[in-house]
């Protein structure tokens, strides 16, 4: 059996017009010249280097269709019925309601989360009620690489940023509702950072925490982008970015004038920083008062993850964010999002044995951030018992977002009296549909009842991953977080027995 996706997908709107499939090439068994062109290679032969990267990015998200081996379904959670751990072992306090989930990272500013969730790097979309949703949910949540990009506003002055506006709406997105947990970092790049965005971020903006990105699940590469014509191509250039072929070469200018110019692509460039920069550049940056510095990193070669665990604990980082196999947001290759580096349960492994010998040998570790395909409360809760203490949080990023746009949608629909059918038996108004409310108002008075429908969406939906995962500590008898491990699962296949032995 093949695990692969067929070659067709919810990336470019292809299909395979045979229910006859080759399993090895993904192909239609029978392929026919009378074929009206459906599959990914047809729209290849049409489209060619722009279908290595989705065709339905924009306002959508996408992430890998491949069908993994091993996952966090081949683990069952465990139960138990004496006794009580982290609270006392009476009837009034041993209940799901009195299951610690609080969580606090950080080398010397400490930052405290109502729960052991995050909301990794995004800017796109309904980015404005993902990091709303955040802080009145009490966790962190982190705007995504290239966020200038999103700003027509902004603009370079000798190679450095000089006007970002955009940049302060998207921060305060978070400080609006911030209620003293959780916190919003700003994740920078290659470009972001020699543009000296950081230093503007932190200055001009009052930003106190950045992410510095090595990569994520989906991109091992930085995305590359097709420009419309040699003009854009030069003005690219122009500010500084990388474009193949560059489009300022005599050969290139010769083929402009005769009208045979090939296509002009621009690309970012790949992260080349070393122990050395980070540790120079991080007490810059503290300097001029970050508190809180970030590393996000993916399933590489296994010693580029313990070369990053050691920069983290060399520089004093206070959190790295790992992103496993499967994901993506609609920027990165296809074939990238579905075959490429370590699935996250593997990851995890990898990265909790690197830690544990780390804490052996009485180093500092970073807190550490799971993330990639988690979208419900069974997977939050093995994950962190997976990890025994050696995992802080779990990132819900695209989850999280479809909380945002679905709350938004229905908020919407209910202001617009068009309430979609399966809602009209809990009320007419968002007040009486969106049943979460109430604890928004118990915590920010009435002011609440005009919160935006989108981040109304992510507190509740966050509110149901901590309310889930209450209930499975409760299952357990262990009332405290700190205290979940791998006694809490139960393998259910023979990958899972292998890896709980690991």
């Amino acid at each position: 059996m093949s695990y692969s996706p067929k070659l067709s997908s919810a990336f470019n709107d292809t299909v395979n017009r045979s229910t006859h499939i080759s399993p090895l090439s993904g192909m239609c068994s029978l392929c026919t010249e009378e074929c009206s062109g459906t599959c990914e290679i047809a729209l290849a032969a049409v489209l060619g280097m722009q279908t290595v990267y989705p065709t339905n990015t924009g306002a959508n998200q996408v992430a890998s269709e491949k069908d993994y081996p091993f996952d966090w379904s081949h683990f069952n959670i465990n139960g138990r019925v004496f006794g009580a751990q982290g609270v006392n072992a009476t009837h009034e306090d041993a209940t799901v309601f009195n299951v610690k989930l609080e969580r606090e990272y950080g080398y010397t500013h400490k930052v405290k989360m109502t729960m052991p969730v995050i909301l990794p790097a995004l800017i796109k979309m309904n980015w404005v009620d993902y990091f709303g949703g955040a802080a009145m949910a009490g966790v962190s949540c982190v705007i995504g690489e290239d966020a200038r990009n999103k700003d027509p506003e902004f603009k370079l002055e000798n190679g450095k940023v000089a006007q970002f506006p955009a940049l302060q709406t998207m921060l305060d997105a978070f400080r609006k509702y911030d209620r003293g947990y959780g916190q919003i970092i700003l994740q920078v790049n290659t470009e972001d950072d020699s543009m000296g965005i950081p230093e503007y971020a932190i200055q001009k903006c009052g930003a106190t925490a950045i992410e510095y990105k090595f990569g994520q699940s989906a991109k091992g590469t930085q995305p590359v982008t097709k420009l419309k014509n040699h003009q854009e191509a030069l003005a690219k250039v122009a500010v500084g970015m990388l474009v193949t072929p560059n489009p300022t070469t005599p050969e290139i200018l010769e083929k402009v004038q005769q009208g045979i110019a090939p296509n002009f692509y621009v690309h970012a460039r790949l992260p080349q920083w070393t122990e050395e920069y980070f540790v120079k550049r991080f007490d810059q940056l503290r300097t001029l008062g970050v508190k809180n510095i970030y590393l996000k990193m993916a399933g590489y070669d296994p010693s580029d993850i313990e070369r990053v665990l050691q920069i983290g604990s060399a520089a004093k980082v206070d959190m790295i964010t790992f992103d496993g196999a499967g994901g993506g947001s609609g920027y990165s290759p296809n074939k990238m999002m579905n075959e490429w580096g370590l699935p996250t349960i593997l990851l995890e492994q990898v990265v909790c044995e690197m830690v544990a010998r780390m804490k052996s040998a009485g180093q500092w570790v970073p807190a550490i951030t799971m993330t990639g395909g988690f979208a419900s409360e069974d997977q939050v809760f093995k994950a962190l018992a997976y990890g025994e203490n050696n995992v802080t949080a779990i990132g819900l990023c695209r989850a999280a977002m479809a909380a945002a746009m679905m709350g938004k949608n229905i908020g919407d629909r209910i202001k617009a009296g068009e309430i979609p059918k399966r809602y009209q038996k809990y009320g007419n108004t968002v007040e009486e549909i969106f049943t979460d409310l109430a604890d928004l108002r118990s915590i920010y008075g009435k002011a609440a009842n005009d919160f935006s429908p989108g981040a109304i969406g992510v507190f509740s939906y966050l509110n149901k991953i901590a309310f889930g995962i209450k209930h499975f500590g409760a299952l357990n008898r262990k009332f405290d977080v700190a205290l979940w491990n791998r006694s809490d699962l139960i393998p259910l296949t023979e990958h899972a027995k292998d890896a709980m032995q690991k």
